[in-house]
């Protein structure tokens, strides 16, 4: 009997949490988020200031024609042509959103709800194909809708996914009929 008393008495609580040292270090870990996600959102910011030479995005004319095809789905971002991961952020072209591209006689009407509009002179047209991957982002072979185009000095890659995958194939041959048509009118 006096065996089972001392096990008992030997017996310790456990040991109390040291709270005081959790918050401290979940306080820590608060701050060093909060660092990274400021120095990411400077790193765009500064993105956006070397980009300043940019000029500013056409708005759509008033008569843009008829419109030749419609298609809704996603915009995937802007980069510098033939360079897949050097996003463009400058006017808005690197935020990522739901898009609605009108086809017309006089260029690409690009609206996108919640970022900048902006519309692409068939003139300034110069490319369209099929693509796996733009800023980021990678689809199945063929899943991206890229559109080569001319703004100030440079050529810009845009991405677009339909919500539709099988009219991307219709868009490519249409776009590059028309910029086809546009070079020989030149």
């Amino acid at each position: 009997m006096t065996s089972v008393i001392l096990l008992a008495a030997e017996k310790k609580s456990a040991e109390v949490t040291d709270w005081a040292a959790r918050i401290g270090w979940l306080v820590g870990l608060a701050l060093f988020i909060a660092l990274v996600y400021w120095l990411m959102r400077e790193g765009w910011k500064w993105r956006g200031t070397l980009q300043g030479d940019l000029p500013e995005l056409p708005g759509a004319p008033d008569e843009p024609g008829e419109a030749r095809l419609t298609m809704s789905g996603r915009y995937h971002g802007s980069t510098t042509a033939g360079q897949w991961l050097d996003r463009i952020v400058a006017h808005g072209l690197g935020t990522r959103s739901r898009v609605e591209l009108t086809l017309t006689d006089g260029g690409l009407d690009v609206v996108r709800p919640g970022a900048s509009d902006f519309f692409v002179p068939a003139a300034q047209l110069r490319e369209a194909r099929l693509d796996k991957g733009i800023a980021g982002k990678v689809l199945t072979e063929g899943g991206l809708l890229v559109v080569t185009w001319a703004h100030g000095e440079r050529l810009i890659d845009s991405g677009f996914r339909s919500d539709r995958a099988a009219e991307h194939t219709e868009w490519v041959e249409a776009l590059n009929l028309m910029i086809n048509k546009t070079e020989g009118a030149r």
